[in-house]
């Protein structure tokens, strides 16, 4: 009897000890040193990748903002500030229903197949609006000139970066709404656009976020 209580007990402070010593290892010294590390290493990363403008944070080069106007009496869908270069649809996103306490905005994709009849209204009058929308008097969009991530959203709805052919789409647009030679924005364009990763992976693309940072102080030196 006593040998079974000794032996029980042994096993038992084992058992804590095991158990200290991992929680002390893995829940104290382990992420310590990953952020030691992180933060050492890659501290932009580390820190969300945030965008600062005048000194202060305005977003993350991961997470894609919405450029619209303020909605209007009876509008629930708010329309395009056309001043600003814009990024992909965001049809992807919804808001909080479950926790009405908190202000949230949910990501995720729309999970509609190709042939589904909401999704191919939605890309017909996106392509229609971007046509619309992109022509000025000297330059005529067409719709085989839209590009496909134009009229799509991305599988969270959050893609921070365009192509650089739907960037060049918006230059006239946006140089008229600025009053800005279309040179000027064109080369914005081009000194914000970023080649494939370490050379071949993925594809060119343009930060919409770091762009429309670079014409407001474009604008605000005109």
């Amino acid at each position: 009897m006593n040998n079974s209580v000794t032996n029980s007990a042994r096993l038992l402070w084992a058992g804590l000890r095991a158990l200290l010593v991992l929680t002390v290892v893995t829940g104290v010294i382990y992420p310590l040193a990953v952020t030691g590390v992180a933060q050492g290493l890659f501290p932009g990363k580390a820190n969300g990748s945030e965008i600062t403008a005048n000194g202060k944070v305005v977003g993350s080069s991961l997470i894609g903002q919405a450029y619209n106007l303020p909605l209007k009496k009876g509008q629930e869908t708010p329309e395009p500030d056309l001043k600003w270069f814009q990024g992909r649809p965001q049809n992807g996103l919804g808001t909080n229903s479950v926790n009405t306490r908190y202000q949230l905005i949910l990501s995720g994709a729309t999970n509609r197949s190709g042939d589904n009849a909401d999704l191919i209204t939605w890309v017909k009058d996106a392509k229609a609006a971007v046509v619309k929308d992109n022509s000025t008097a000297d330059y005529k969009v067409k719709p085989s000139d839209v590009p496909a991530e134009a009229v799509t959203s991305s599988g969270s709805g959050l893609d921070p970066d365009i192509s650089p052919d739907y960037a060049d789409l918006q230059v006239h647009r946006v140089a008229e709404k600025n009053r800005l030679p279309v040179g000027q924005v064109r080369k914005l364009v081009d000194e914000h656009t970023d080649g494939r990763t370490l050379g071949f992976v993925g594809e060119p693309r343009v930060n919409v976020l770091e762009l429309n940072i670079a014409l407001k102080e474009l604008v605000a030196k005109s």
